[in-house]
């Protein structure tokens, strides 16, 4: 059965509007209660985390109040989306939740929910809370704001973990890194991390106000960053996301590296080591076919799944992978996490290039990126693409017309009311044409 509040990636939406207003925050913290103790895991708090957004402790403080009911919570205050997965499967938390909207402006939130191993709740399980959300609306008390948390929980222990997944006690010694924090979860965490690792580190955006998180700067904003590298003759750049789950960097020569060529680098890396178990990497259908005849050459086999690291996570786990990722820039290196993480991977994929004695434009200079685009058509409802004859025809006439050397991908997005159009091939003109044939076709069925 298809839910109605979560998504690919938790609850998401515009804060103090349905479903992130005061009443169904506080009814999902009752509902999360109630699961909890249906699985005998009441007597365990539940840790709360949020990124800077100037929402976040007003959701926190109504889904504490939510929680209740029931149960004990720990308050985290701005940590990363990884940071609280990490810290509620090592410490003796009955699930976590992190208060995010990831890459979205300020104005959006979202609530993502960890079992106490750390992985997100399964999909029959969120609707299982979802059905009970709806259920005790009417008891929920969203009338008047819920007072303020205090932090209960240190993330140290997060931040030692991260920098035990290295080999040595400063890897990247010698390293100049431009970081752009996003103005996000990581602006107070990643900075003195990587200096610790012994790289000298020029942060940026990097002073949240509550507003300014992922404006203009972060993982999907590159301009400044690259800017900031070639001018300052860094060796990278790194740039994180709002929750900082996933990092986009920068090459010395100012080209993107985004998480194809993270996946390329760490699985070159893991299979050297012994570490690739079936020689196999795991990503979405957006991953670029160059990714994949890069693999190939090597003998990696790429598998590739919905979009989301939900998705990527639950396949690595089935087939015993030890990476995955998304284009975007999730990678899950699973001998360390259970999600995505912007830190970690860029740590990992630095000390690659520092151990080389290389850099991000060598490690990746095997990899032919083939022209993709990607068009975003909104759209008022989610009808299915089969009962769109017009959009099906296209896409069969376009897929006939690449004849194999490229692909068409037609999918809604998990977390807006959007239709996207991936059309990926050898030529960037043909790709460009065939796109807009399919966005057409979609405006002309749907109106």
């Amino acid at each position: 059965m298809a839910k109605k509040l979560f998504g690919t990636d938790g609850i998401r939406g515009t804060a103090g509007v349905p479903p992130l207003d005061p009443r169904t925050v506080a009814a999902l913290g009752m509902a999360l209660a109630e699961d909890l103790q249906h699985h005998d895991l009441a007597d365990l708090p539940v840790l709360i985390g949020m990124d800077t957004r100037e929402s976040g402790p007003a959701i926190a403080a109504q889904l504490a109040r939510g929680l209740g009911v029931g149960v004990r919570t720990d308050f985290a205050g701005v940590l990363t989306t990884p940071g609280v997965a990490y810290l509620t499967r090592t410490g003796e938390y009955s699930a976590g939740v992190m208060i995010s909207a990831s890459h979205n402006p300020f104005e959006d939130n979202g609530i993502k929910i960890f079992a106490r191993t750390g992985f997100k709740l399964p999909d029959a399980e969120e609707h299982e809370v979802e059905e009970a959300i709806f259920r005790l609306m009417s008891e929920a008390d969203g009338s008047h704001a819920a007072p303020p948390l205090a932090v209960t929980c240190n993330p140290r222990s997060y931040l030692d973990f991260l920098l035990s997944t290295v080999a040595s006690s400063q890897p990247l010694k010698g390293l100049k890194i431009v970081m752009d924090c996003g103005n996000g979860a990581a602006s107070g965490l990643a900075p003195g991390l990587f200096r610790e690792a012994g790289a000298e580190v020029l942060a940026i955006s990097n002073t949240p106000d509550g507003r300014n998180i992922n404006l203009n700067c972060g993982a999907l904003h590159l301009e400044t960053l690259r800017a900031q590298v070639l001018a300052s003759g860094a060796d990278a750049g790194v740039a994180f996301d709002g929750d900082a789950d996933r990092a986009m960097m920068i090459a010395p020569s100012g080209r993107v590296v985004d998480g194809d060529s993270m996946l390329l680098i760490a699985a070159r890396r893991l299979q050297a080591d012994g570490h690739l178990p079936g020689n196999m990497v795991i990503s979405t259908v957006m991953s670029n076919l160059g990714l994949e005849k890069a693999l190939g050459k090597l003998g990696i086999t790429m598998l590739r799944t919905p979009v989301g690291d939900k998705y990527v996570l639950e396949e690595m786990v089935r087939r015993d992978a030890a990476l995955g990722g998304e284009q975007s820039g999730h990678i899950i290196f699973r001998e360390y996490a259970t999600t995505g993480d912007g830190m970690l991977t860029a740590l990992k994929v630095l000390e690659t290039a520092a151990r080389a004695g290389s850099n991000l434009d060598a490690l990746t200079a095997d990899l032919k990126v083939y022209p993709q685009l990607l068009v975003n058509v909104r759209v008022r409802e989610r009808r299915p693409l089969e009962e769109l004859p017009r959009v099906t025809d296209e896409i069969r006439a376009c897929e006939e017309e690449l004849d194999g050397s490229g692909r068409i991908l037609v999918r809604y997005s998990g977390t807006e009311p959007l239709l996207r159009v991936m059309v990926e091939g050898p030529e960037q003109g043909q790709v460009k044409r065939l796109a807009d044939r399919v966005a057409v076709a979609i405006h002309a069925d749907m109106g």
